[in-house]
């Protein structure tokens, strides 16, 4: 079924706003899955924060051009979907290689062949899983809040260290101060009881 010029613009413009929005796309080959299996599928990708779309070849290769992205021409070859990772792509490509593993899919139904990371470094199917163990946008977000919270730590410990020496000093200075105290008081009570 041909599809209308206007209705062909009007999915490049999509695909342009979803590359716009993401830091890499994934190519997968899908054959023979039920539909309530691309359901499934499409809800994980979603709530790891990505899109996936069944995209005709030449419409994407046209967003991405639009973009300035790389246009992996040997991996879009055939019937495809692309996987939109927008601002989480390694999450994204994680979530769906756990999948994959969880409900057991064949090689033969579902397949990432690559894809572009950054819009310009295309990466095969031998990158997929290391892509999927880069830190994800959180991660990333939690590491550096660390970086920037160990410094108020360790002043917070110095200083409580610090105060705690002051008291310490402050308190054996009490107790020599009282004991000086006791011992005048003691000779003075000698001195008159003599």
């Amino acid at each position: 079924m041909a599809i209308s010029r206007s209705r062909k613009e009007d999915l490049v413009a999509q695909y342009v706003d979803l590359l716009e929005a993401s830091n890499g796309i994934s190519i997968v080959r899908t054959q023979g899955m039920s539909v309530p299996r691309v359901q499934t599928l499409r809800k994980v990708i979603l709530d790891a924060g990505g899109q996936y779309v069944v995209a005709k070849n030449t419409l994407i290769t046209k967003a991405m051009e639009q973009k300035g992205w790389i246009v992996p021409e040997e991996l879009l070859a055939g019937p495809t979907g692309i996987v939109f990772g927008k601002d989480n792509f390694p999450g994204v490509v994680k979530a769906i290689l756990g999948h994959i593993k969880d409900v057991d899919l064949p090689e033969e139904q579902f397949s990432l062949s690559g894809g572009v990371l950054g819009g310009s470094d295309i990466f095969g199917a031998d990158r997929v899983e290391a892509i999927s163990n880069m830190p994800t946008l959180p991660e990333l977000q939690a590491q550096i809040l660390g970086l920037l919270v160990q410094p108020a730590q360790n002043l917070v410990s110095v200083l409580h260290a610090a105060n705690g020496g002051i008291v310490n000093v402050l308190q054996a200075a009490d107790t020599q101060v009282l004991n000086v105290l006791q011992a005048w008081l003691q000779k003075r009570e000698q001195e008159g009881a003599a």
